[in-house]
């Protein structure tokens, strides 16, 4: 009887350590935010704080949000993952809807809700990953065929991912949502196989494409398409050194002249006005150029921590549904982490994503909190860790 209540004790107890984390990358993020967003605040708003007194405010929001999230039965979400899935599906047509979704450089990604802007696909990754969570675990005698197991399956991922490209212009979207539900259907149990001559299949017939495109479009191919663009501007980024690779190319000296331990808190050049908007995707560089490469390692190193902890709370999970739900949301986050870091460095073509816990922007913040509390949440349900 003794053992018992002990064993239930520490199954009610939530994960200490991840919570620690998580208060870690948020302060990091917030100071980072203030550094790198001052100059840009100031010449556009006539105030150094405004970006980072909204993400103070947001983040206080995201983590009362992600405490209530996390007294909520994880389990509870699979009775609706059906209806999860087409609203999340939904929410991102909201875009198309006059005086409620907005333009900006070519892409139709945000919608207005008058005190704030944001990108309905925030709210469709968690949905995606709550619905394959469900899905798989409801089909999980089906994972070993290829029709069933594996055809299926990624039906359902199409229809997000084709409105994310045609609709909104928003290819990374769709990147990142394809990677979650490929790591969530090999963790679930779908073959290795598959996936290898479905991407030789698919990755052949893309290169012979993206070649023959380029034997046709010859020397304009990044003019017509900016996508190819991008590709070429990764390459080599000098030659167009005031256009496409601008970006790159100050992310890149802010970079260098970070060296061993950075040039100081709050010291950055590249932040004034060289970086465009250095609050937001190349809040990275910044704080590569003012706390160095140690500053770097620590990062990546708390991001780590992080997903290492989301793998634990993963394995320990009671039930199958469980176990992929944390496993959807820590790859959320590895995934944007190492686009993100790859952008900034040039290790990737540019691609427009979000530093997790960095990045300035609200409702991003407010949905990774509450992704939070779901991997609390299910936290209490495992075995100690």
């Amino acid at each position: 009887m003794q053992k018992a209540k002990v064993n239930k004790a520490k199954k009610s107890q939530v994960d200490f350590v991840l919570i620690i984390i998580i208060i870690i990358l948020l302060s990091f993020g917030i100071v980072m935010v203030l550094s790198a967003s001052a100059p840009s605040a100031l010449a556009e708003t006539g105030d150094s704080y405004t970006y980072v007194t909204k993400q103070a405010i947001f983040a206080v929001g995201g983590l009362a949000i992600m405490w209530f999230v996390s007294k909520i039965d994880y389990r509870i979400y699979k009775k609706f993952y059906w209806l999860i899935y087409w609203c999340s599906v939904g929410v991102l047509l909201l875009v198309l809807i006059p005086g409620l979704g907005i333009n900006a450089g070519g892409a139709r990604r945000w919608i207005n809700v008058g005190f704030s802007q944001f990108q309905p696909s925030e709210i469709t990754k968690i949905g995606m990953i709550i619905f394959y969570a469900g899905y798989l675990s409801d089909h999980k005698e089906d994972l070993r065929s290829f029709k069933k197991g594996f055809i299926y399956p990624l039906l359902w991922l199409m229809p997000p991912v084709l409105i994310a490209l045609f609709i909104q212009n928003h290819l990374s979207v769709g990147i990142v949502m394809s990677a979650i539900t490929f790591v969530m259907m090999l963790m679930a149990g779908c073959r290795l196989l598959y996936f290898v001559i479905t991407g030789l299949v698919v990755g052949g017939g893309g290169i012979a494409a993206l070649m023959a495109y380029f034997s046709m479009a010859g020397d304009s191919a990044g003019d017509s398409n900016f996508r190819l663009g991008r590709i070429l501007n990764y390459m080599d980024p000098w030659q167009d050194p005031t256009g496409q690779g601008w970006q790159t190319i100050q992310s890149l000296y802010a970079i260098g002249s970070g060296g061993l331990f950075g040039v100081g808190l709050g010291e950055s050049k590249q932040k004034y006005l060289y970086v465009s908007e250095p609050q937001n995707d190349f809040i990275f560089s910044i704080l590569a150029e003012e706390l160095g490469f140690v500053g770097c390692v620590v990062v990546i190193v708390l991001f780590a921590l992080f997903i290492w902890r989301g793998i634990l709370i993963a394995m320990k999970a009671p039930d199958m549904f469980g176990s992929l739900l944390a496993t959807g949301i820590t790859t959320l986050v590895m995934v944007q982490v190492v686009i993100n870091i790859g952008v900034v460095t040039n290790t990737i073509p540019n691609t427009g994503m979000s530093l997790p816990f960095f990045s300035a922007g609200g409702t991003a913040l407010v949905m990774l909190l509450g992704m939070c509390g779901i991997l609390l949440n299910i936290s209490k349900s495992r075995s100690k860790i």
